[in-house]
């Protein structure tokens, strides 16, 4: 099978899409992966053919503006070229990508949406996406989100129109659905299903489990001792002023731990102060160093909360922006760390939320049963097999395919199955 593999070029789309290009390339495809050449080398270390993506500035100053959907034509024109001379099987793009997927509906390509962290679009009673609420415990908070939920809905309808204008503009005919930047062929859904939300879901939709890939790293020397681990990994950014490095590391600065801290090269703008029970580093390899750890403390960034996650590491997320507060929430509810929220990241109420992370049983054991449950799952192997299947079904069977829904089960109990229970 060829695929074309196209990813937005931050760290928490490339890498997936780097873990996806190497699990199909370890099952004998051949694969080539579109994204910012800043990972040129690392692609091609992987054994995967490379080829720089557009890189457009969306919304620059000044008075050659060029906005999202003019970004998307442009990039459409550019993308096209390079989907006729591969002519690959299968197409699959980021969810922020849409130029790819684009071009391969204009070739008539089969394509896939990869969607590297939790499914953005909620159930009508869902909290807000991003907002950073809980799941609703009774009627009176369902009712509230869908009173809320009319705005969503005013807004996915300007967007359907926004995007059925920019097809227009390429010379494709106009969807009556939103979300038309997602396949209604294969949607992969790169996270834990113990995180997501029970919910129906489309029987083109999968979640995979998290697809994990990182950059080469030096090993690094652990504060010695033996007491508990606690890793401290601020986004890379996100919180210029490192605000959670410095709370943790004064938070923890006579607690009964060890702590490994990295400013993920972006020096403060300030000097630390370092305890004599921790290590600072400029990068470290979170493969090779969480599962060393008890306790990770990070701003929830989906790649950097999985990885704990697969690790079986308790979490303790502190939110900067963005999905962030999605992730926090999700991990809060699935019951495998503590949200702490940026208002209340002080040292003292960081060092607390440390304590009931390594303290309360069920969290730990709860953390132990992901990491179980990824062990037992590779994402890559189910993602790249959902793509062989889409490459194998005919033509007539994907385009007509039955709009049948099925629903999970309670994931809180949630055992061996990635898919969705019928």
């Amino acid at each position: 099978m060829r695929a074309l593999l196209s990813a937005f070029g931050d760290p928490g789309h490339a890498f997936p899409m780097i873990a996806l290009g190497r699990a199909l390339r370890e099952r004998g495809h051949v694969v080539t992966l579109q994204t910012w050449t800043r990972w040129r080398e690392h692609v091609r270390a992987e054994g995967l053919a490379f080829v720089p993506a557009p890189e457009y500035e969306v919304f620059p100053r000044g008075p050659a503006r060029l906005d999202f959907y003019d970004a998307v034509v442009h990039a459409t024109e550019d993308t096209l070229p390079l989907v006729r001379e591969l002519a690959p099987d299968v197409v699959v793009s980021d969810i922020l990508t849409l130029a790819p997927a684009l071009a391969a509906e204009l070739h008539g390509a089969r394509w896939a949406t990869l969607i590297p962290h939790v499914y953005p679009h909620g159930e009508r009673d869902f909290p807000i996406y991003s907002l950073g609420a809980r799941l609703a415990r009774g009627p009176a908070g369902r009712a509230m989100w869908r009173r809320a939920h009319v705005l969503v809905e005013r807004a996915l309808e300007s967007g359907r129109k926004d995007l059925n204008r920019t097809r227009a503009r390429i010379g494709l005919p106009p969807l009556s659905y939103v979300h038309g930047g997602i396949s209604r062929e294969l949607a992969l859904v790169g996270t834990f299903p113990q995180l997501e939300y029970p919910r129906a879901w489309a029987a083109t939709t999968h979640v995979v489990g998290p697809l994990m890939w990182e950059p080469p790293a030096d090993d690094v020397e652990m504060p010695p001792g033996a007491e508990p681990l606690v890793l401290i990994a601020p986004s890379t950014a996100q919180d210029e002023e490192h605000r959670l490095l410095r709370a943790a590391l004064d938070g923890l600065a006579d607690a009964p731990v060890r702590v490994l801290a990295t400013y993920n090269r972006r020096l403060p703008p300030r000097p630390l102060r370092v305890p004599a029970n921790a290590r600072v580093v400029e990068w470290v390899s979170y493969s090779r160093t969480m599962p060393q750890c008890d306790v990770v403390v990070c701003h929830a960034g989906h790649g950097t909360l999985v990885r704990a996650l697969t690790s079986g590491c308790a979490v303790v997320a502190c939110p900067a922006a963005g999905d962030m507060n999605e992730n926090a929430a999700r991990v809060d509810w699935a019951g495998a760390g503590v949200r702490l929220p940026r208002r209340f990241v002080t040292p003292r109420v960081l060092r607390l939320a440390v304590e009931r992370a390594a303290g309360e049983a069920s969290i730990r054991e709860r953390a132990h049963e992901l990491a179980r449950w990824a062990a037992a799952h590779a994402a890559g192997a189910r993602a790249a097999k959902l793509l062989e299947a889409l490459n194998e079904a005919p033509v007539a069977s994907r385009s007509s395919l039955p709009p049948q829904l099925m629903a999970f089960g309670e994931l809180r109990g949630w055992d061996s199955n990635p898919q969705p229970l019928g």
